[in-house]
């Protein structure tokens, strides 16, 4: 009942769109669509395919610097995307005069769904990690059995274990008294893949008795450095790379102690990334398909097709980027680009069948879109900012690489206000 009064309250010519003041052309509209469905086709292919195939090549190799200034401006897009075009979208949508005042106007529906989909996307984004890390250390039960019966050829490294003695005894976590020399804490000479558990447990198997009182002193001493050694390698630190040309010359690297962790963890981070990332893209290209396939108006297309082919290209190389990055199989690739691919377009088919039944400005209508979108929002907001940039502007490579520092940040505040410049049309 609270509803009809409301709505009588209103007058008709609040509840009308674009379409209906004179911009109505069915059959250019269609003709429109169709074309639309080929375009953006295309572009979103083009887009998350050209990482794909750049890998192959020397000047798009995921890990080149091309590669990462060229991501970066596909996270701005994105990031414009959540906050310029999604974002608003679903405030017009849920705050409609065509709604009834309570609940939708007394309270900011649009900006809480964000919120609450940041949360879930940060939950399935550890969920989905913690996953991967407990899939990949219970996946290969015969790998520990293979290493015993095939170890790998012991190697002589006075001066790596020089090198390991002067690191332990450092910043008052010495676990060696002076007589005990670096030869015969590394009597056992280690393989370059032994992993820093292998080192401790060589080191108290090797090392003299201790007093009682000191014996527990020592031993974690030991372990706290191990654990700071694996997390300092984690995050890495421009001086590493000196390091490692000194230690290049007896043939072993700085980043090799836990370097095996480490790559482990970001591969499992590239794959959640990539599939997260596809979630929250597959949510709000099919609301955005559906709204371009249900418009009759030329005016609202035009500028909308130009908009979206701009957006499914960079976003596309996005994924495409991850994708690549996180190293899936062809089959897996390819299914995750098509997918990509033909979401919009399958949007906007499914407009163009609905569009004579659908009206944009009906209360369920506009909830629906204006929840999705709210959603869209929150998802690419979290994505672009958590996954994508601060994943890569915040890593060692970028800190210690003042040009691409430069590069990367003019590419990303570049893709941000081109995607923002869009809206001025859309």
């Amino acid at each position: 009942m609270w509803e009809e009064e409301a709505l009588q309250g209103m007058g008709q010519g609040d509840c009308t769109g674009v379409d209906d003041l004179g911009c109505r052309n069915k059959t250019l509209a269609l003709d429109l669509k169709g074309g639309a469905i080929a375009l953006i086709m295309g572009y979103s292919a083009l887009g998350v395919a050209l990482p794909l195939i750049g890998r192959r090549t020397q000047w798009l190799k995921p890990d080149g610097n091309l590669f990462f200034v060229a991501k970066s401006f596909a996270a701005g897009v994105i990031l414009a995307t959540g906050f310029v075009h999604m974002l608003p979208s679903a405030m017009e949508s849920l705050t409609s005069q065509c709604l009834p005042r309570f609940p939708w106007h007394k309270f900011p529906f649009p900006g809480f769904i964000a919120m609450l989909a940041s949360l879930v996307t940060l939950v399935i984004d550890f969920v989905a990690t913690e996953f991967y890390e407990t899939q990949h250390n219970h996946g290969d039960p015969d790998a520990s059995a293979k290493g015993a019966s095939n170890p790998e050829p012991a190697v002589d490294m006075p001066a790596h274990a020089q090198m390991l003695y002067k690191t332990f005894t450092a910043c008052g976590r010495g676990i060696y008294s002076a007589k005990r020399s670096p030869s015969r804490i590394f009597g056992k000479a280690r393989s370059k893949s032994a992993s820093e558990q292998d080192l401790v447990q060589s080191i108290e198997q090797s090392k003299e008795p201790l007093p009682e009182g000191d014996r527990k002193v020592h031993i974690i001493g030991m372990r706290e450095h191990a654990e700071s050694h694996r997390h300092s390698h984690a995050e890495g630190t421009c001086k590493d790379q000196t390091d490692d040309k000194v230690l290049k010359h007896v043939g072993y690297s700085h980043n090799e102690i836990g370097a095996s962790t480490n790559e482990v963890l970001e591969h499992v981070r590239h794959v959640v990334v990539a599939q997260v990332l596809e979630l929250g893209i597959v949510a709000h290209s099919v609301i955005i398909g559906v709204t371009l396939g249900v418009s009759e108006s030329p005016c609202t297309i035009r500028p909308l097709l130009a908009a979206l082919s701009f957006h499914q290209f960079f976003e596309g190389f996005a994924l495409g980027g991850c994708i690549a990055q996180a190293g899936f199989s062809y089959s897996s690739a390819v299914i995750m680009a098509c997918c990509f691919a033909i979401t919009t377009p399958a949007g906007i088919g499914i407009g163009i069948g609905i569009s004579s039944s659908y009206n944009e400005k009906s209360s369920r209508s506009l909830i629906v879109e204006g929840v999705f979108d709210s959603i869209s929002a929150g998802i690419l907001v979290y994505m672009s900012l958590v996954d994508l940039i601060a994943a890569d502007f915040l890593s060692k490579r970028m800190r210690c690489n003042r040009k691409l520092q430069f590069y990367s940040y003019a590419s990303l505040i570049t893709g941000c206000f081109a995607m923002s410049a869009l809206a001025i049309w859309t």
